[in-house]
């Protein structure tokens, strides 16, 4: 079962390693970036491989065992 955070954008969006790293999923901005190379992060339901992907208001960022819904 994945673990769900909410995430309160307080700007127009967030790159995904730093919102990974920010919530807790990644210890750091490379252990991010492992994830996202490896296929193992999903934005609403398809694989990102854009490291830098803008986050933005609606999106849902899936890993294995968390689910980061992101609001504005």
């Amino acid at each position: 079962m994945s673990k769900i955070v909410e995430f309160q954008l307080k700007q127009e969006h967030i790159p995904l390693i730093q919102l990974l790293k920010f919530v807790g999923v990644a210890s750091s901005g490379s252990d991010a970036s492992m994830l996202v190379e490896e296929n193992q992060v999903l934005c609403n339901g398809i694989i990102e491989t854009r490291k830098r992907y803008k986050v933005k208001d609606g999106d849902v960022i899936s890993t294995l065992k968390h689910e980061i819904r992101v609001k504005k």
